[in-house]
């Protein structure tokens, strides 16, 4: 750990000294560091150092607002993480690595693999697997809110931003259903779903003030527009859920397996019921930019559904469906990367697949304890036989 950052410090460090200079960075052909498109950014986004200079030939756009303000240290360490990728680039020649647009894609997959699970384990052991879909429906009612107001308001606000506030509120939303009506949860997430997902499409067909955007991005999740603003944002989505289940995670464990008795205990079962689907709401925003609305509930049940079967523990199947989301982002984003296809997409089919793998080995797994069960049987009863002769 310590000699990897260590590399990311030199490296960094390096591509600094060399960019500012005005030059390319050490075992990096210039032509990758500086990969501008139309709009003279790369992909799509203003390149600038960690020191603040600009990357030479690119120019700033977009870039001193209060948003830019705040999330100044998380692009330094974005930035960092991309010298590191493309230091990596030069020393094994993959392709993938080449591409500031996929050192940003591959780190909010990273974390998309941590977090989709981390939430998804407590929500199936809750039988809440849906509720991701209800979910990722309303942000993108959050997204058509956020360009609407962009269009009609010249706001200016990300479109993320807003989906974070809409999917928080839907949240919280299900809850109240459910407990005013004494509904089902089904129902309440039923509600949810459709009302959100009327609201985006509703504003995404509105005309006003020249609105007009191609949905693809948010329905199917793109590689290629995770920007340097919404991977800095996702980087704080992640901060925070992980802090929060580390330092709930006793509290939400003993509310998903036993609501009464965790109420008689004293825990207060409705804040970490709205604390839990809160959370639920971050995870698909931050997904959405790889995996898309309409994709984006598989992370949070497919690779819990496949730690399930060849875990024997909670906190085992917590660690092997964090382990089975990496592989399947990884897997998933390199081969869309090489077949030019959708992420979303071919993310949801590596994880399948892994999840097939995983239900073969989990019976082969049982099949070996049943037989080593009746074979330690068999020993004892026949060390019974010969005790008694």
């Amino acid at each position: 750990m310590t000699s990897l950052v260590a590399l990311l410090v030199a490296s960094l460090a390096a591509s600094v000294e060399a960019l500012a200079a005005g030059g390319p960075v050490s075992g990096v052909p210039g032509s990758l560091v500086l990969l501008s498109g139309a709009s003279g950014s790369v992909g799509g986004v203003p390149a600038v150092l960690p020191s603040g200079l600009p990357v030479p030939g690119v120019p700033l756009q977009g870039t001193g607002g209060a948003l830019d303000a705040v999330l100044w240290p998380l692009y330094w360490l974005l930035d960092g993480w991309s010298a590191l990728c493309f230091r990596l680039a030069s020393l094994t020649g993959l392709e993938v690595l080449q591409y500031q647009f996929m050192h940003r894609a591959l780190l909010v997959g990273l974390c998309i693999g941590v977090m989709a699970p981390l939430i998804g384990t407590f929500l199936v052991h809750r039988q809440l697997a849906l509720i991701g879909d209800a979910l990722a429906h309303t942000a993108f009612a959050g997204v058509a809110v956020g360009l609407f107001l962009n269009a009609v308001l010249d706001l200016g606000v990300s479109p993320y931003l807003t989906a974070v506030v809409v999917a928080m509120v839907a949240a919280l939303l299900i809850e109240l259903i459910s407990e005013a009506t004494d509904a089902y949860n089904d129902v309440s997430m039923a509600i949810v779903l459709s009302t959100g997902f009327a609201l985006g499409t509703v504003l995404i067909s509105l005309n006003a003030g020249g609105l007009a955007v191609s949905v693809d991005q948010y329905l199917f999740g793109n590689l290629s527009t995770v920007s340097r603003e919404n991977a800095a944002i996702l980087l704080v989505l992640f901060g925070v859920i992980v802090a929060t289940v580390a330092v709930t995670r006793n509290q939400l464990l003993y509310v998903t397996f036993d609501e009464v008795a965790a109420e008689v205990a004293g825990i207060p079962v409705v804040w970490y019921n709205r604390v839990m689907v809160t959370l639920t709401a971050l995870v698909v925003v931050g997904a959405m930019q790889i995996m898309g609305v309409i994709l984006v509930a598989a992370m949070l049940v497919v690779p819990v559904a496949g730690a399930a079967q060849v875990a024997r523990s909670f906190s085992g199947a917590l660690l092997a469906s964090v382990v089975l989301a990496e592989l399947a982002v990884l897997l998933g984003i390199g081969i869309a990367y090489y077949a030019e296809a959708t992420a979303g997409g071919v993310v949801v089919l590596t994880a399948v697949a892994i999840y097939a793998a995983a239900v073969v080995a989990g019976k082969l797994l049982a099949t070996r304890r049943d037989e080593t069960t009746v074979e330690t049987g068999r020993i004892g009863a026949d060390a019974g036989d010969v005790g008694s002769d």
